[in-house]
């Protein structure tokens, strides 16, 4: 999802290579001794506090709970929007408990920055595929100490030594005499017991749930029956629903409201105007008894803007500029070797452009959020992914101290980002909602909702990024340059992150995947132009940076394959002669697919093709290879992705494969159809029928395959992204000839 991302993954991949997964203790290094300093305070209690919780249960620690039931509650720092969290931390904690996995729940934790902060970030919130990879000790951690209090307490009560107990799925048992006792009969005395400073952790040959099993999904349940709670689902006493008006334009100022037709609408109680947290001047919004009488209202108000200082940019024009600068020098990022004397003695030279287009997020549920304002706190009920910077942005929004904003998270419908806005846009906009619907004698709380119109609209998008590109080959077509200028803007600028993240004028979520070339390239010069007068609002995106350059690097490679005459597979293979985990996974996926083996004739007019990518994304590996029809007519089908996942040590398996083809869907939506376009400055998409998503009969057929590996765990919820929509374009041109550079890919084939 992004954030912080470049930061939390030299800053987790640091640590995590020093790791192996059987060797108990925290990691080496300076990434390490944080770790190391976080852990003791998350873990919640200090040796001499009583463990106990509410109503007789077992609570040792910031994470796990034991009722007298003997139900045991995983707290989850991170939220659950579809990705497996609740079920990949809950599998750390039960697999060092010996928990029964059937009497496993999964709560979310509440905004609590000390205790429930990332680890790679510093603050609580989650992204970047983090959620594993930060809590794969320290969720460990929590298991074990239970466990051992557990079995301390056992011991007392049987009277025998702890050595001579063993633990399964939630029992404590003696071996000897084939006693045992339940976790929930035993929470009330383990609460007495002395938390343990150091616990071994369990070496990976005595795992019996992790990467072992298909656990059922903790989300799953409550997801098949409507029980799971979601913004949307939040019903408060005297609760009224915000429904905002946002202006056509980015920049739009708000200068004069007429509600009289709005508050004719059944339902409809007032409208409000308030100063917007986040955008030039006022908004306004209505509040009805319900969603549809909100928006009704919503539409029939009489709205004047002014849209003298509004960005009127169309999509042609800001190419165009983009195209100019694109033939600028641009700011340095990589400069290896002397790639323009390399140029000039090339045998051959390839120069192409790539362009990529403003994508939405289009996540299945809008954006919405609940606020319960009183006099001295605000109670936040949403599917919060950034409870740090919401949490600090609401305080100061509202002048409250920040542990007075409560923050409740619930499941997302979805986000690939777009839910951790780096200037809580959506969340500000709540908050200053019910701040004015309060000053205005409407003292409840109050239930914002943004349409899918509104969501679409309504700006922080993947930018608009456009890459020249020049590569160089000799005789052989060996690659002796690579030259690269990009164009687009910063995610970063103008956000809490960007004294962090942009270093000299350059945001390395712009770069990253192609300033870090994997490939062996004697000479690598790469560059930037970072627009600063495009007023389009941009944040990151499901796999951020690598969205872009994962199609532009992997496209060009393929070029260059083509160039020298050489197989795309074997061609990138001998460039990675330095990078094992890119070749295992770029052979698993040759192998998978039957590289070698031709397709299946073409019939009459109808061409088939293999496409290869790989990409290194978040600390994992992964490379898919696409097979593609083309008819006659130049109609597209993807027919089949295998994909190939290193992301060390696979957690739960089945959900690594859920989110491989999971993303492997959401690119192929990007690369076949989506897009969003501005005329005069105003997004021309709107909801689904014009910003096409993926539809069922579109989606191919998915092999995943999971590289073994005991390295330590890293992200799976956005690696499965990049690699595919250059797999797809070069399936394309070694089925037709015919190279496509810029996405989305709909109306550009040849018939």
């Amino acid at each position: 999802m992004h954030v912080l991302k470049q930061h939390a993954q030299s800053r987790a991949a640091t640590a995590l290579s020093t790791v192996n997964v059987s060797r108990r203790g925290f990691m080496k290094g300076s990434a390490g001794l944080a770790l190391g300093l976080y852990i003791a305070p998350l873990l919640g209690h200090d040796s001499r506090a009583r463990a106990a919780g509410d109503n007789g249960e077992f609570a040792p620690n910031a994470f796990v709970r034991v009722t007298p039931e003997g139900e045991v509650v995983v707290i989850a720092k991170h939220i659950e929007m579809g990705q497996g969290t609740y079920t990949g931390l809950a599998t750390l904690v039960a697999e060092e408990l010996d928990a029964d996995w059937a009497s496993v729940r999964v709560e979310g934790a509440p905004a609590n920055t000390q205790r429930y902060q990332n680890l790679a970030f510093g603050i609580q919130g989650t992204g970047g595929s983090t959620s594993i990879a930060n809590s794969f000790e320290q969720m460990r951690q929590a298991g074990a100490k239970a466990r051992a209090m557990l079995v301390a307490a056992a011991a007392e009560r049987l009277e025998v030594s702890p050595g001579s107990l063993g633990v399964h799925q939630g029992r404590v048992i003696h071996e000897a005499s084939g006693r045992e006792l339940g976790f929930g009969e035993l929470a009330e005395a383990a609460a007495d017991q002395p938390v343990p400073d150091e616990v071994t952790l369990k070496s990976p040959e005595r795992f019996t749930l992790i990467g072992k099993q298909r656990l059922m999904r903790q989300d799953s349940p409550a997801k098949t029956d409507g029980s799971a709670r979601f913004t949307q689902d939040v019903q408060l006493d005297g609760m009224l629903i915000a429904v905002p008006a946002h202006p056509a334009r980015f920049g739009s100022r708000l200068t004069g409201v007429d509600d009289a037709e709005a508050l004719e609408v059944p339902g409809v109680v007032a409208s409000v105007r308030f100063p917007s947290p986040t955008r030039d001047g006022d908004l306004v919004a209505v509040l009805a008894t319900n969603t549809w009488a909100a928006i009704k209202g919503r539409d029939a108000l009489a709205l004047e803007w002014d849209d003298s200082q509004a960005f009127t940019m169309g999509s042609e024009a800001m190419e165009a500029d983009y195209r100019e600068r694109a033939g600028r020098t641009g700011d340095t990022v990589t400069d290896r070797g002397d790639a323009a004397a390399a140029l000039d003695e090339a045998a051959q030279v390839i120069e192409a452009d790539y362009v990529v287009p403003y994508l939405a997020h289009a996540a299945m549920e809008p954006l919405n959020c609940v606020v319960d304002l009183r006099d001295d706190h605000v109670s936040i009920l949403n599917g919060e992914q950034w409870q740090t910077l919401d949490q600090q942005a609401v305080a100061k929004l509202l002048d409250l101290p920040p542990e007075q904003v409560r923050i409740q998270q619930l499941f997302a419908g979805g986000s690939f980002g777009r839910r951790a806005n780096p200037i809580s846009d959506y969340v500000l906009e709540a908050a200053a909602i019910a701040k004015a619907a309060r000053d205005q004698g409407q003292a409840v709380p109050i239930k914002m909702v943004w349409t899918r119109e509104n969501d679409t609209r309504g700006g922080h998008y993947r930018p608009f990024n456009y890459h020249r590109a020049r590569l160089a080959l000799d005789a052989d077509g060996h690659l002796t340059a690579w030259h690269q200028r990009l164009v687009g803007q910063s995610i970063m600028n103008g956000t809490p992150m960007e004294s962090m993240m942009v270093k000299d004028g350059i945001d390395a979520t712009s770069v990253e995947g192609v300033a870090e070339l994997a490939y062996g390239v004697p000479s690598l010069n790469v560059e930037l132009h970072t627009p600063s007068d495009i007023g389009v609002p941009v944040q990151w995106w499901r796999s951020v940076g690598h969205t872009h350059t994962g199609f532009s690097t992997e496209s060009l490679i393929d070029e260059a394959a083509a160039a020298a005459g050489q197989d795309p597979y074997r061609y990138r293979r001998e460039r990675l002669h330095e990078r094992p985990r890119w070749q295992g996974v770029l052979d698993l996926a040759a192998e998978k697919a039957g590289w070698s083996t031709p397709l299946e004739g073409d019939a009459e007019g109808v061409k088939r093709g293999r496409g290869i990518a790989v990409h290194e994304s978040f600390a994992s590996y992964v490379a898919q290879v696409a097979e593609v029809t083309v008819d006659a007519d130049g109609r597209l089908k993807v027919d089949r992705v295998v994909c190939a996942v290193d992301c060390g040590l696979a957690i739960n398996p089945d959900v690594v494969s859920a989110q491989m083809e999971g993303g492997i869907g959401f690119a192929l939506a990007a690369a076949l159809h989506s897009e969003l376009t501005l005329d005069d400055g105003q997004v021309q998409q709107s909801n689904f029928h014009d910003f096409q998503v993926l539809r069922l009969n579109e989606m191919p057929e998915i092999e995943v395959h999971i590289v073994p590996s005991a390295e330590a765990p890293t992200g799976v919820g956005e690696p499965g992204v990049p690699p595919l929509a250059p797999a797809v374009t070069n399936a394309i041109f070694a089925a037709t000839g015919q190279r496509i550079r810029r996405l989305p890919i709909a109306n550009q084939l040849r018939g």
